[in-house]
């Protein structure tokens, strides 16, 4: 085959090849042993007429086009190898010529990937993490469990900032009840903000059996189209106030929130190491980003085709609305609950997908320029690792993803760790 590439634009171009005759015929048969299953033809019992009476009837050259399309995925293969290019679009198939005895010109207007040149990748300056725990990050911590552990005592007194009211309540604009406003035996925290703005700050001060009216203004985003901006008036009875009791700090405390410490002193050590533990992986995270950032930054890429990043904003979103899905959330009820539609979703993750697009394309070409070829004992290595984390057999992974695949990915991930390990803190 002799494949010619030839370059129209920054990432476009025209690849024209020729499908030889000996292609052409394999086809051709593929092609009539399709067409000739249906054909009824006077002497020939159903599907037998033969190929010498078919061409008298209907000409070879009426089998060309399915002939085209049994070949056309092979041969376009071979001349895109031939040539040294990676298509990143469905290309644009036309006939230059298919002339009997002699081979098929085909050409396709494609869209290559784009040429990166690599700047700076090792060795990189960023900035340095905190990687310190103090004394005060693990009180806080321990204050945190404390809370989680208090329990909710009825009080006489006044309702403060952070305590709980039982209360009924109904919601009136206008004098008029509206629908949604009415709530009975309503546990609600004050100072959780979980109710519209300025209703809770008004029953800081209120006492069991108190009936109070409070007065609020809705939000102009406020979801219920009649409510928008409007002022409402609720009539609150106060049922019970509770207070919370947070457990004494001492060594009977740490027993209860952590089986495997026997004192005070046990907790607050391993709560330590657990900070520590989070706060270099969000350091390592830290330092991966922005050296990975600045390796995409130090090269160069003359123009991104529209086309890949089309694709990464569409597999952004399948991926969060997949990941949404799995939290019981669909699509539709994701898009009426933020008041959203699929187009707002899609411009919000065009920013992402270009640079996640450049960055994809700098990868590749580091792995390219290091050389990097994963071992088959990586690859084994991965499939076990996917097969554990996605609770799948070993062979369901092999079926699932190609070989070429996971060399990539594996690939990918040793660029970057490359770039991260190679970067220096400063």
């Amino acid at each position: 085959m002799s494949a010619k590439w030839e370059k129209k634009g920054v990432n476009d171009g025209v690849l024209t090849f020729e499908i030889d005759e000996a292609t052409i015929k394999q086809g051709i048969e593929t092609a009539f042993n399709k067409v000739k299953k249906n054909l009824n033809v006077p002497g020939f019992r159903k599907g037998k007429v033969s190929r010498q009476v078919f061409n008298k009837m209907y000409g070879e050259a009426s089998l060309y086009e399915d002939a085209l399309n049994a070949v056309l995925p092979q041969a376009y293969g071979a001349a895109i190898e031939e040539a040294g290019i990676e298509p990143v679009d469905q290309p644009k198939i036309d006939v230059e010529s298919m002339e009997m005895g002699k081979p098929w010109v085909i050409t396709a207007t494609v869209t290559v990937k784009p040429e990166v040149k690599l700047g700076e990748y090792k060795n990189l300056t960023v900035e340095k993490q905190d990687r310190k725990v103090l004394v005060k990050d693990v009180n806080e911590a321990l204050k945190e469990k404390q809370q989680q552990q208090a329990e909710l005592v009825v009080k006489t007194g006044k309702a403060k900032d952070g305590d709980t009211v039982v209360i009924d309540f109904e919601g009136f604009k206008d004098g008029v009840a509206f629908d949604g406003g009415k709530g009975e035996n309503h546990s609600l925290e004050l100072g959780s903000n979980s109710f519209i703005p300025g209703f809770e700050e008004q029953l800081v001060g209120v006492k069991a059996d108190d009936e109070v009216e409070v007065t609020v203004t809705f939000p102009e985003e406020y979801h219920a189209e009649d409510l928008k901006g409007a002022e409402a008036v609720f009539k609150v009875t106060v049922h019970e106030v509770k207070g919370k009791e947070v457990p004494k700090l001492d060594d009977e405390f740490a027993k209860d929130v952590d089986e495997e410490v026997e004192t005070l002193d046990e907790l607050k050590e391993k709560m330590k190491k657990q900070l520590t533990d989070a706060k270099n992986a969000a350091a390592d995270n830290a330092v991966q980003e922005a050296a990975l950032k600045q390796a995409v930054e130090n090269a160069e890429i003359v123009e991104l085709p529209h086309v890949m990043v089309h694709d990464e904003v569409h597999r952004q979103m399948d991926n969060f609305l997949n990941s949404m899905q799995q939290q019981g959330i669909s699509p539709e009820m994701y898009y009426q609950l933020t008041g959203t539609t699929e187009d707002d979703l899609h411009k919000r993750m065009e920013e992402d997908a270009e640079m996640g697009t450049r960055t994809n394309l700098v990868l590749e070409a580091i792995v390219e320029a290091e050389k990097i070829d994963p071992s088959a004992d990586e690859v084994e290595t991965e499939i076990k690792d996917l097969a554990a984390q996605y609770n799948m057999t070993e062979d369901a992974v092999r079926k699932a993803v190609s070989v070429d695949m996971l060399k990539h990915d594996i690939a990918i991930k040793k660029a970057i760790d490359m770039i991260t390990e190679s970067a220096k803190e400063k």
